[in-house]
């Protein structure tokens, strides 16, 4: 029954957050280059790929389609504010993801998410491999790569790249796990506002830390993390076989 109060409770919560919604990024020639600077840390933190999934492998036969939402808090506010009009200091990102098992305990995985509200349409795949399968005395360890690109936006072009190594160790019916990455990002104005304004490539440290919790025909994932400056929290509810 407290499990059951829990996942109501995160579902709650963030499927509310993901009714809020931010304006469009349609200003970002009225930033300055040092709000635009802000401006694209958070976009890469807020954008990036974020698997909300534990270490273990799928399978060859196994798959994960998930419906979940990410919100962020911008650490940048203002700036977000100057590009958008908005005074939002979250950031809601509902997706649609879906993984899949293959040999050599690989997984794929892509996913596309839009920003309620916004003009931010975003997309991207990962790839996952287990340098650990995971058994009932050792932990599950795995590396993954992701990309992501942003979609859209006329004045801006993003694209990020992440690598992360994340742990997990499965405990009756639940999974806590845990990881550390770094993420790439590549933002271009476009030539508008590119007058003022440089392309900038910054580079986040990213760490993360979640729950899996096992259902009947999938799981629930709960998961924190940080990256850069901007703090985020997501939830994923998976068809998970």
């Amino acid at each position: 029954m407290k499990k059951l109060r829990l996942i109501f409770a995160t579902l709650l919560i963030v499927w509310t957050s993901a009714l809020a919604h931010a304006d469009d990024i349609d200003a970002i020639d009225r930033l300055s280059p040092s709000q635009f600077e802000a401006f694209a840390d958070d976009l890469v933190a807020a954008l990036s790929y974020k698997s909300s999934s534990s270490a273990e492998p799928l399978g060859v036969l196994g798959f994960d389609l998930g419906l979940g939402v990410s919100l962020i808090r911008l650490e940048n506010a203002e700036s977000w504010g100057v590009a958008t009009g908005s005074t939002t200091e979250y950031l809601p990102i509902p997706k649609v993801s879906l993984s899949k098992g293959l040999p050599f305990d690989v997984d794929l995985g892509a996913f596309v998410a839009a920003v309620p509200g916004s003009n931010i349409l975003v997309y991207g795949s990962q790839v996952q491999y287990a340098l650990m399968a995971g058994n009932p005395v050792l932990p599950a360890v795995a590396l993954r790569g992701g990309i992501t690109r942003l979609s859209g936006v006329e004045q801006l072009a993003l694209e990020t790249r992440s690598v992360e190594l994340v742990v997990s160790k499965g405990l009756f019916a639940f999974t806590p796990y845990a990881g550390v990455g770094r993420v790439w990002g590549d933002v271009t104005p476009n030539s508008a506002a590119a007058v003022t304004l440089q392309n900038l490539s910054p580079t986040l440290d990213r760490v993360f830390a979640g729950l899996q919790f096992g259902l009947v025909i999938g799981s629930l994932s709960i998961e924190v993390d940080k990256t850069g400056d901007a703090l985020g929290a997501s939830t994923k509810l998976g068809l998970r076989f």
